[in-house]
């Protein structure tokens, strides 16, 4: 009965977001998806999600760039990052959990040669106090951040069973806490990429939102171009009923300005 309820509460609460258009997006998100092969500078093939590569390589990172993976695991992206790097400059990747940063390291040890592993550097921070680790450190940051992630609840009960209406608020609490400490963490002229697989407005461009408010003339907006993405208020998403299967993916690029 308890799931019942929550699978109602699940359905009303995108429904009401996203109106007609849910029946057909719900339908795209419990398709299957597949992977796609990670070649570019790698020793060994790693497979992931299509979005994942667009989110890492629309923060354009260049040989000798500090960078910042915030929240690292399971490392997929951190290898798109250390590959654009191609061993030169800083690669900090960073997951608060011990097991998920063990997972993050067999992958950097198994896929990237000695070269590139050794400008990375795997961390335990809480994400959204970084700020009291460090300030104006970086070049570029890219916060891949925690959400929740409806595909996933979407085809899996236990879940959907975890989920409520409150926790997306939770969620975006969070991630406000990440983004702001993201922002004293990047030097002035430096960019940071926001971005989750949720398809909820609350923990993708209203959190942006609220960034601008509380952080007023601190940050613009840098002008992204990627196939398949829908504007928003604040950065775009791509999302699968209309993007061939890719996503959910929302992304936003900031640079700092003072």
């Amino acid at each position: 009965m308890a799931q019942k309820r929550q699978q109602v509460d699940f359905e009303a609460f995108y429904r009401a977001q996203y109106g007609d258009r849910w029946p057909l997006l719900r339908q795209a998100l419990e398709e299957e998806r597949q992977p796609v092969a990670l070649t570019e500078g790698l020793d060994k093939t790693y497979w992931l999600d299509e979005a994942s590569i667009k989110a890492a390589k629309a923060l354009g990172v260049l040989p000798g760039d500090r960078v910042l993976d915030m929240c690292a695991a399971p490392g997929g992206k951190t290898l798109v990052l250390a590959a654009a790097l191609d061993g030169e400059g800083s690669l900090v990747a960073n997951d608060r959990s011990q097991a998920r940063r063990g997972r993050l390291k067999r992958v950097v040890d198994e896929h990237l040669d000695e070269r590139r592993r050794s400008i990375i550097r795997i961390t335990g921070h809480d994400a959204s106090k970084w700020s009291l680790y460090e300030q104006n450190a970086y070049d570029k940051i890219l916060l891949d951040a925690p959400c929740s992630s409806e595909r996933h609840v979407i085809v899996d009960d236990k879940a959907l069973s975890q989920w409520s209406a409150s926790r997306p608020k939770r969620l975006a609490t969070l991630q406000f806490a990440m983004l702001a400490a993201a922002l004293e963490a990047v030097v002035v002229g430096g960019s940071i990429l926001y971005s989750t697989c949720s398809i909820n407005s609350g923990e993708n461009e209203e959190v942006i939102e609220k960034l601008a408010r509380r952080r007023e003339g601190r940050f613009i907006e840098e002008p992204l171009s990627i196939e398949g993405a829908e504007r928003r208020a604040w950065g775009s998403i791509i999302l699968p009923d209309r993007a061939n299967g890719i996503g959910p993916l929302y992304l936003c690029l900031i640079r700092r300005s003072a």
